[in-house]
């Protein structure tokens, strides 16, 4: 997934983002569809799923950016970006739910049904997407006239045009990038860990039943969801005279790290004394 990050914030700039992010949920959709046939198949053809998944969503972030860049107004760039983040942790808790839910009590099987739920749902889902989205206000047409104007306005034309040379070197020789990545890859594997593995500790060691297991494991993720507040926050001390954006979003960082700790602490709690 990574490893396909940067090449496909190239192409989402270039091209913009709605038949990426689209194609991947997608492509997504149909794998997850797959999934029971391959599992019961062979060992191989399940993997081979799993890391063509994996590449898919590589695409995800960077289309994502992509839209986020042509459809929100700079000041209010970071509650744009929060609601829209805040959807992944809330997926999480809905998927959670649901999951464990089927798995007890679900057709085909039991734990085929989750496969099959969320696959179909995606391929509507990516269907709607194709119909109604679009790359840019430029290229919408159904908005009016005052409309693209204002887009116009707020975010400029000849910023979404212009593509200067990108400083390869001087972002690869930078500390703080170093540092950035770093601290996001503690961050996204303790999130990727968590979401993996709570599941499985609730079910094997505390002996929960798979509809309980995804009821606590979703838990953990809900404190998530309510971080809207912050991306308002953030947005006011981006305001001119306060603090720089660079500023804020070190800030945020430190933020989410004990965000992640005190939801992971409080789901601890809930589970104690259940």
């Amino acid at each position: 997934m990574s490893v396909l990050q940067i090449p496909a914030g190239l192409l989402a700039d270039r091209y913009g983002g709605k038949r990426m992010f689209g194609g991947c949920i997608l492509i997504s959709s149909v794998i997850s569809l797959l999934t029971p046939v391959a599992a019961r198949a062979h060992f191989g053809v399940i993997l081979l799923l799993r890391v063509l998944l994996g590449l898919c969503e590589g695409f995800l972030f960077p289309a994502v950016h992509a839209l986020i860049a042509r459809w929100s107004a700079p000041k209010y760039r970071s509650i744009v970006a929060t609601f829209i983040f805040m959807g992944f942790s809330l997926g999480i808790v809905v998927g959670m739910l649901l999951s464990g839910f089927l798995c007890d009590h679900g057709f085909a099987g039991g734990w085929p049904s989750v496969f099959y739920v969320f696959g179909m749902v995606g391929c509507v889902w990516s269907a709607a997407w194709f119909l109604l989205c679009y790359d840019s206000p430029v290229t919408h047409p159904r908005i009016s006239t005052t409309e693209r104007e204002y887009w116009e306005r707020v975010i400029g034309v000849r910023e979404l045009v212009a593509r200067p040379p990108t400083p390869w070197r001087k972002i690869l020789t930078s500390l703080p990038v170093w540092a950035l990545d770093i601290a996001f890859f503690a961050l996204n594997w303790g999130y990727s860990m968590t979401m993996t593995w709570i599941p499985v500790f609730m079910r094997d060691v505390l002996g929960f039943n798979m509809t309980n297991s995804g009821l606590f494991s979703g838990i953990s993720f809900l404190a998530m969801v309510s971080i809207v507040p912050v991306g308002w926050f953030a947005d006011c001390l981006r305001s001119p005279g306060r603090l720089s954006t660079n500023i804020v979003r070190k800030i945020s960082v430190e933020l989410d790290s004990f965000w992640l700790l005190a939801c992971l602490s409080w789901s601890g709690t809930l589970v104690a004394t259940a």
